[in-house]
């Protein structure tokens, strides 16, 4: 589906800018139509340079015209960036903002009620095309517009499109923030391996990819992730013994719980 834009418009040249357009590129959107607007250019964004015709500027020329817009700038730049581009709202035109807490609401204010928009969270893995990301709209966008946003995310990972704003902060809360949680897991591990004994990079690496092979594993089995959990555990065996630690009381739940309504909340605050 994205191989029929003729014209898009990436606002901000950042690592996941760089990182959607190196998706978008892989699937067949036609270098020919790509402007991208930005000061300056991030080493990520450096290898497309004179190359493929896309052309960098500091702003897309009025003519330029764009089927989608997708504005990829920090959240604290958006209300000086919205301004230059309200120019592009027509009653084909899509924009897809992927600036955490920042509500369908702001942008309607921003750039009228007429405006198609579409609210996009991913997360950091979508840099490498493995990323999680969630879609939501305003009233005005179509199920066509619906289908090609979940065909531009599903290029950096795995994309849902939800109809309850919302849910947006609880999105964020457990994937758009949940690779940190995992991340940290691996922190944690690593320093457990090492205090049982293992040299700081064997258990590092070790760590590491016990995380990606499970990860790996749960996407492709059709089990429960209980069910893998119990095949891995023999009765009085060493699973079991640490498992009683995680699991007792509740332990590991409760915390990754906590963990999540704390994240939620501040992102309540934060909007």
């Amino acid at each position: 589906m994205i191989k029929h834009i003729d014209r898009l418009l990436l606002v901000g040249a950042g690592k996941m800018g760089s990182a959607m357009l190196q998706g978008w590129l892989k699937c067949g959107l036609n270098p020919n139509g790509i402007y991208v607007q930005d000061p300056f250019i991030s080493a990520e964004m450096q290898q497309y340079l004179g190359h493929n015709n896309i052309v960098f500027g500091d702003a897309a020329p009025a003519i330029f015209n764009p089927q989608v817009v997708i504005l990829a700038v920090k959240p604290q730049i958006m209300p000086k960036v919205l301004p230059q581009l309200k120019n592009f709202v027509t009653a084909d035109s899509l924009f897809i903002s992927i600036a955490a807490g920042k509500k369908i609401q702001f942008f309607e204010a921003a750039l009228g009620d007429e405006a198609h928009i579409i609210r996009l969270m991913p997360n950091t893995p979508a840099a490498i095309g493995d990323g999680m990301s969630v879609l939501v709209g305003n009233k005005n966008v179509t199920k066509a517009q619906t289908k090609l946003g979940l065909a531009l995310a599903n290029t950096i990972g795995l994309a849902e499109y939800i109809d309850d704003e919302g849910l947006m902060d609880a999105v964020t809360a457990l994937s758009g923030s949940g690779p940190a949680y995992v991340f940290h897991m691996a922190e944690a591990m690593t320093a457990a391996g090492i205090k049982a004994g293992l040299p700081a990079d064997l258990s590092h690496k070790l760590a590491l990819q016990t995380i990606k092979g499970s990860g790996n594993l749960m996407m492709q089995s059709d089990q429960h992730p209980s069910v893998l959990r119990q095949n891995v555990t023999s009765p009085g065996g060493t699973t079991a013994a640490g498992l009683d630690i995680l699991m007792g009381d509740n332990a590991l739940e409760n915390l990754m719980i906590e963990t999540v309504l704390a994240a939620k909340k501040r992102g309540e605050e934060l909007g």
